[in-house]
């Protein structure tokens, strides 16, 4: 669908639902002109939304649901139009799809669900809060405006999040290819769980802002804190000269007491910790069957 330079929406009181459209418009369009009335005139050939029981309208009897059972509003209708040609600049088709299902999930279903049932979100109350008080002498247009501008700010951050998520992930699918003995060495941190946690890399290593290098343990799934293999338990809260005694390794700074990370002065003594903490994974295995 092309996005026209004009579009109307409803006048009066304005909510989550037609100022996130209305943002999303603009981002789409930025010379768009979003005019807000009562009725849609005669013959109107601009986009229409919130009113006039069209395409991306949803306040007629039999109105759109989703499979979910979440109804739409006009957000969520003209996103499901949209979304995936928004996200296809910075995303392969295939992924543009994926995050623009996963965003209309997380983000514009609580604004859709409040405006159809009143359910309540602290994010569709916030933007309703820049209509005119009942004594206001205020423009309500020119709230909506505010409004708008205040909703794009947002809407832009969460699309640049998407971008830096795919981004990410290229960096780490990168990384992981030139991995040795399962541990992923990234030119700089990056958001690297996604690639990881499902891949067979143990630890990853990174450069820290704190100057240095941290390693961290791969999780062994999704929403768990259990490693995949840790390190050495009697590194857990250690520092300095106190660790590096205990490690052997000259370069390590630190040890997490929850033996998820470490840090160190170099890359190799990031990799060092590592690949001894695996060792040491590996034999107390070998003791442990061995005494089965």
């Amino acid at each position: 669908m092309e996005v026209t330079d004009h579009a109307l929406t409803h006048g009066g009181k304005f909510h989550a639902d037609d100022v996130f459209s209305a943002a999303l418009l603009k981002i789409i369009h930025p010379s768009v002109r979003v005019t807000r009335a009562f009725e849609v005139p005669e013959n109107y050939d601009g986009i229409v939304f919130d009113i006039g029981r069209g395409k991306f309208d949803h306040h007629q009897r039999n109105a759109e649901v989703r499979e979910n059972g979440i109804p739409y509003a006009a957000f969520g209708l003209l996103w499901r139009e949209l979304g995936e040609t928004v996200l296809r600049g910075d995303c392969p088709p295939e992924e543009a799809a994926k995050e623009a299902k996963r965003f209309d999930e997380h983000f514009i279903q609580p604004l859709d669900a409040d405006d159809n049932t009143g359910c309540g979100s602290q994010l569709a109350d916030a933007v309703g809060a820049f209509n005119p008080v009942w004594d206001s002498d205020r423009s309500p247009d020119d709230c909506f405006a505010e409004a708008v501008e205040f909703a794009e700010g947002i809407l832009r951050r969460k699309l640049a999040g998407i971008f830096s998520v795919q981004r990410a992930k290229a960096l780490v699918e990168r990384a992981l290819a030139g991995a040795q003995d399962r541990i992923v060495v990234l030119p700089r941190f990056a958001p690297w769980k996604a690639v990881l946690v499902p891949s067979d890399a143990l630890f990853v290593v990174y450069p820290s802002r704190r100057g240095g290098y941290n390693a961290q343990v791969i999780p062994a799934d999704f929403g768990t804190s259990e490693a995949k293999c840790a390190f050495p338990e009697e590194w857990a809260g250690k520092e300095d000269a106190g660790l590096r005694e205990t490690a052997g390794i000259p370069t390590l700074n630190f040890c997490h007491k929850g033996r998820f990370l470490i840090s160190a002065e170099t890359l190799d003594g990031a990799v060092q910790a590592c690949r001894a903490a695996f060792r040491k994974a590996e034999a107390r295995k070998k003791t442990e069957s061995e005494n089965v």
